[in-house]
């Protein structure tokens, strides 16, 4: 029996190693709480998979994430968050939350004129998640999106962000120039590295609403009315990170992304994760 208390950790998991800027938003936030990542770097990308793949790896995941006893899941892949998350709600008993709902609540709070943009992955925008979610809310909403799927890569690269990233965001964003959104979610834990970049393209009347830092305010909020954060009177949280494959270069971007050396890495064989229901 996985007995909840809140010196144990919160679960985070991602397709790949975007989701590390989640990770980083949490940390910011909650620096008592322990973190467990794993990312599935071996079956990356989701956004071309099916939905019952994405699903099954998901609930594969969060089996494993679970037996490391974590008090809460975070589902920090926007494909899985749009597929996956109804079915772990039902079938897990911990919390578990996604990045799509806190994203799209925050980006309707800060719209004045009802006009929401949302950059994200082919497969994100095509799901329509964002859009539905922010409908949910507010059906007199305006929503405009623009999928980049050229920015993971510029990211994971760390193209310098004049030149090749700007011309490309110009062209991405180019969309938003007719119907100027007042608000425009980030729509991929990638996208938080070229805020600044993105923020001048857009222009200073457009309110950047970053998933990630959502997710953290929501996961301080939820951890809170369970009677389940850390107090804040220990040590410093301690995270560990697994991943399904070891790709060239990852211990090194990941590092970046979280802004600090990568310590306790591990790799999960898919056998043991395909051992999970």
């Amino acid at each position: 029996m996985n007995e909840l208390n809140s010196e144990k950790a919160i679960g985070v998991f991602d397709s790949g190693l975007g989701g590390i800027s989640v990770v980083r938003a949490i940390i910011n936030l909650l620096p008592h709480e322990h973190l467990i990542y794993f990312g599935d770097t071996a079956r990356v990308p989701y956004g071309s998979k099916s939905e019952e793949t994405v699903i099954r790896f998901s609930h594969q995941i969060s089996s494993f994430l679970k037996e490391k006893q974590v008090k809460m899941i975070v589902v920090a892949c926007n494909t899985a968050s749009a597929v996956a998350l109804e079915s772990l709600q039902k079938n897990f008993s911990i919390p578990i939350v996604g990045v799509i709902e806190p994203g799209s609540e925050a980006a309707v709070k800060v719209s004045k004129h009802k006009r929401i943009g949302v950059i994200g992955t082919a497969s994100t925008i095509r799901s329509g998640a964002y859009r539905t979610a922010i409908r949910s809310l507010d059906p007199d909403i305006e929503v405009i999106d623009q999928s980049c799927p050229l920015l993971v890569p510029l990211v994971e690269e760390d193209w310098p962000h004049d030149g090749v990233v700007r011309q490309v965001l110009e062209s991405y964003l180019s969309t938003f120039q007719e119907h100027k959104p007042d608000a425009l979610i980030l729509g991929c834990t990638h996208y938080p590295y070229l805020k600044s970049i993105i923020q001048e393209v857009m222009g200073p009347s457009v309110r950047l609403v970053d998933s990630g830092e959502e997710v953290a305010t929501r996961v301080q909020r939820t951890l809170a009315e369970m009677n389940l954060l850390n107090p804040e009177s220990g040590d410093p949280g301690k995270h560990k990170f697994y991943v399904s494959d070891f790709p060239q270069k990852f211990e090194e971007i990941a590092s970046r992304f979280l802004g600090r050396p990568l310590e306790n890495l591990f790799k999960v064989e898919l056998e043991v994760l395909e051992s999970y229901k």
